[in-house]
């Protein structure tokens, strides 16, 4: 009985399944290496769960290996996992790894971390094998291969009919298909299939109950072709071999899926495998994980959404003649109702649950190499469990278990086992944090194989793979990094050999960049190792070595550079400024003095003319920093570096140096007066023809530059000395950031501190008169300024400061219009034509059709207030822009109480 699957298919496992209970055979032959056939009862194990692989590895190079994924729903795994549950032999009649691996390895192919299946349905070679599924999808007429096979197979119930009617439908379909490829295709296919044939012959001849065959769809028609055992057997002479090893590994959905660059993969597998799982409506049952999911995101999902959602799904797929709504269907449902037409929340949909981020898990018992085994049990002592889904783990390395993690972690890193990414700490800058984001790949279960050649146990292996490495090491730079890295890893043993091999090259080495660029680790070496308890004093002492030999070799290191080897050395000269700084006095006794001795050299490189403009910019700015320069000498160096002598290229690199490294310099130029100045004065005045030259020069010095730093300096520049006239500058300095206090600035905003500090009612009141104050005087100058101007004997009515305001919007007006005599507000600034002056000397009222235009007011506050006076000052107060007893139009904004 040969059953022909598609790998990874729901379908094609429920269809295996039922096959096999209908036939009960005496035993069952899967695709896939014989040499895992003794791994088969660890398939029961209670902890075995899938997505799983078969790893086989040469055992010379553990890095030529080869995967045989398996999930939940693949045919190959429901096979084994029936023959164990009915005590059935199970056996796998594949070429064998060793061959594969060898072969592979003959033709110079890329086998590491490599997956050793075909396509959907078995093929493993480019053209119509490469996607068989694609064309049978093609000529029923649909353009998408996963669209065909989920009508065809997945949406089928198993139950109805012939259980074995889908397969001998594939069969027919791969002969067919087959007939028009023959002579195509890979060399190693015929190699296979001959060796598949003699392993069906062998177990028929032992088996009279019956066989079953569950291999790729393609694979059928050659298995069920008439061969002889002689022509079998002469493909498989003569075949090279390896010796390997093979054990179950833990496996990803991600690295299922065709984006990953599995051939055999589906591009959906969290969606087959609960199409697999679910027992009945799995379109309801995967709505209602969509919903749970963005719940999850703090997304507003309702039951209803997922009522509306389903009856969505359903009524496209009898739009589209479709027996069952499928993904496409069920993930344009989501889109429209849960998602509100937003593909950002359908995104986080497929990545969660459409593909997913299950890992699957192997029980202890499986074979693996020793160094697997001693990190299994650290991952579980230091409760690191693996996880697919990328997390972020925070340190303490004051803690144990966290100093524990982290040395896992660095030793790790140093075997080229990628677990964890070192991060940048978010809240903390201090060297006892740490932070990593961690995600466990299927592949890193090869490096671990790999690194088993370096030792039993972690420790081991990282401690000889650092010495291996210090060896062959091409750089001093590399020795002092690799240095650096076991520290962090508290490798003692390991410490030594490279502090040795590490003290000799920097005896030996005499380029000053090589010798700035290893000091920088080892300053950070001796910090972590205070931090880690770990003893740090030959490392004290070549650090201070390596800084001496800085020191005397920098000055005539900096002459006659070219514009890419300044700009090297200027990086150079700030690890060594950020080095010394952190170095302190931690430096090995002595040694002097060694910031003293650095600012030394600094002053020197400053006033050197053979020294290139960009590293005597970034020395002066160091040392204005550090405040070991005066801010009026370093006008002084600026103002001769900027005077006409200077060639404009120059001068434009000495200012990259001096302004550049970050948003440090432009703040100089918003804060330092005659710094703007002289930078204003001197480009200015740069001839047109070596504009261009100095314009990328300057523009990479100011594009490093915050926005709003950029702006403010644009600002300064726009208004210029004389555009500062009423802006309150106190001793000459710029506007706004001149040393003195601008009180005028400051007390503009003690009402708003007032309100965010909450004081009591008396601060309010206080705030509310100022600013009710304020809004007069605003009142008064707008009134002054257009000319208007009230009559004799004519005053506003001042409003006690302790009327309750009123909190209805019509009942005032601020600074937008005032309220008219009919309660309407007008805009401030307008004058209508119906209130300008009459010919009498006095303002019209407005004809009926005006008053007609304007509401009464319907507010009780209103009507009291226009009753209580009949003053007519008071009425002046309380209408708007119209006319008053004098002949003048007042169109100033006030605030009226009501």
């Amino acid at each position: 009985m040969l059953l022909g699957v598609r790998h990874h298919g729901p379908g094609s496992a429920r269809a295996v399944r039922a096959a096999l209970e209908a036939a009960r055979p005496g035993i069952v032959l899967i695709e896939g290496p014989p040499e895992a056939d003794a791994l088969i009862p660890l398939a029961a194990d209670e902890d075995m769960r899938p997505p799983i692989a078969l790893l086989a590895h040469a055992v010379d190079e553990p890095g030529r290996s080869a995967f045989w994924p398996l999930a939940e729903f693949s045919p190959e795994w429901v096979a084994v996992r029936w023959a164990l549950e009915h005590d059935v032999p199970a056996r796998f009649i594949d070429l064998p790894a060793a061959h594969t691996l060898a072969w592979r390895a003959s033709e110079g192919e890329e086998v590491e971390s490599r997956e050793c299946e075909g396509d959907g349905s078995g093929a493993a070679s480019p053209g119509l094998r490469g996607d068989p599924l694609a064309v049978l999808a093609e000529a029923a007429g649909y353009d998408d291969p996963e669209l065909w096979w989920e009508d065809a197979v997945e949406h089928r119930d198993a139950g109805d009919g012939d259980v074995l009617a889908p397969f001998t439908a594939l069969e027919e379909a791969m002969t067919v298909l087959r007939e028009t490829e023959e002579g195509g295709g890979h060399d190693r296919e015929p190699v296979r299939e001959a060796y598949m044939r003699l392993q069906v012959r062998a177990a028929q001849r032992e088996f009279a109950q019956g066989v079953a065959v569950v291999c790729g769809a393609w694979h059928v028609p050659a298995l069920r072709r008439k061969a002889t055992v002689g022509a079998d057997r002469a493909l498989l002479k003569g075949l090279p071999r390896t010796k390997v090893d093979m054990t179950w590994v833990p496996w990803t959905h991600r690295r299922l899926s065709r984006s990953s660059g599995y051939g055999a993969g589906i591009e959906s597998p969290g969606w087959y495998g609960h199409l697999f799982s679910a027992p009945d409506r799995p379109v309801e049952r995967w709505l209602t994980k969509v919903a749970g999911l963005l719940r999850a995101e703090d997304r507003l999902v309702s039951s209803a959404h997922v009522i509306e959602a389903v009856r969505l799904a359903e009524t496209l797929a009898v739009l589209r003649g479709r027996p069952l709504p499928g993904l496409s269907e069920t993930t344009e449902a989501v889109r429209a109702v849960m998602c509100e037409g937003s593909d950002v929340p359908l995104a986080l949909v497929h990545d969660r649950l459409v593909v997913g981020d299950v890992l699957g898990e192997v029980p202890a018992g499986a074979p693996a190499v020793p160094l697997q085994r001693d990190l299994a049990r650290l991952q579980r002592r230091l409760r690191l469990k693996p996880e697919a889904s990328e997390r972020e783990l925070e340190l303490d390395l004051r803690k144990e278990t966290d100093a524990g993690r982290s040395r896992l972690l660095h030793r790790l890193r140093l075997l080229g086992i990628g677990w964890g990414e070192s991060a940048s700490s978010r809240g903390s800058t201090g060297t006892f944090r740490e932070t990593w984001r961690l995600r466990w790949e299927p592949e890193l279960s090869v490096r671990v194989a790999e690194a088993g050649v370096w030792g039993t146990t972690v420790l081991a292996a990282a401690t000889a793979k650092a010495e291996a490495d210090a060896v062959t090491a091409r750089t001093l730079a590399e020795v002092t990094a690799l240095a650096e890295r076991c520290l962090l890893a508290e490798l003692p043993d390991a410490l030594g050999p490279v502090m040795r091999i590490l003290a000799d090259r920097a005896a030996l080495d005499t380029d000053v960049g090589h010798l700035a660029q290893a000091l920088p680790a080892l300053v950070r070496s001796l910090r972590y190792g205070d931090v880690r308890g770990t003893g740090t004093g030959a490392l004290a002492e070549v650090a201070a070595g390596l800084a001496e030999r800085v020191f005397v070799g920098l000055p005539p290191a900096c002459a006659a550079l070219d514009a890419d080897a300044a700009q090297e050395m200027c990086r150079h000269v700030d690890a060594v400024h950020g080095a010394v700084g952190l170095l302190g006095d931690a430096a090995a006794p002595g040694h002097g003095d060694l910031r003293a001795r650095w600012r030394a050299v600094l002053h020197t490189l400053s006033g050197r003319d053979t020294v290139p403009g960009v590293i005597r910019g970034r020395v002066v700015r160091l040392l204005l920093d550090d405040g070991e320069l005066a801010p009026d000498e370093a006008a002084r160096l600026m103002g001769l570096v900027l005077s006409p002598g200077t060639r404009p290229a120059d001068a434009a690199a000495w200012i990259e140096g001096f302004f550049g490294g970050g948003p440090g310099g432009g703040m100089l130029l918003l804060h330092d007066e005659r710094l703007l100045a002289l930078v204003d004065g001197w480009l200015t005045g740069v001839p047109a023809e070596a504009f261009t030259d100095v314009l990328p020069l300057l523009r990479r010095t100011f594009s490093a530059y915050e926005p709003a730093v950029r702006r403010g300096i644009g600002e300064l520049v726009r208004r210029g000395p004389e555009g500062r006239v009423g802006v309150t500058v106190t001793d000459g300095g710029a506007p706004g950031f001149a040393p003195g206090l601008d009180t005028g600035r400051a007390d503009a905003v003690l009402p708003v501190v007032r309100l965010l500090l909450g004081l009591d009612g008396a601060g309010e009141g206080e705030a509310a008169d100022e600013g009710f104050a304020a809004e007069e005087g605003d009142a008064a100058d707008e009134a002054d300024t257009v000319g208007d101007a009230r009559p004799a004997g004519t005053a506003d009515r001042a409003v006690p400061a302790d009327r309750p305001r009123s909190s209805d919007p019509a009942d005032s007006a601020v600074v937008s219009g005032l309220p008219d005599r009919a309660g309407a507000v007008e805009p401030a600034g307008r004058v209508d034509p119906a209130d300008r002056v009459g010919p009498a000397g006095r303002a019209d009222s407005g004809g009926p059709a005006e008053s007609a235009d304007r509401p009464e007011s319907t507010n009780p506050a209103d009507a009291a207030d226009r009753a209580e006076s009949a003053d007519p000052a008071d009425a002046a107060d309380r209408v708007g822009p119209s006319a008053v007893s004098g002949g003048c139009d007042l169109n100033v904004p006030v605030e009226v109480d009501a």
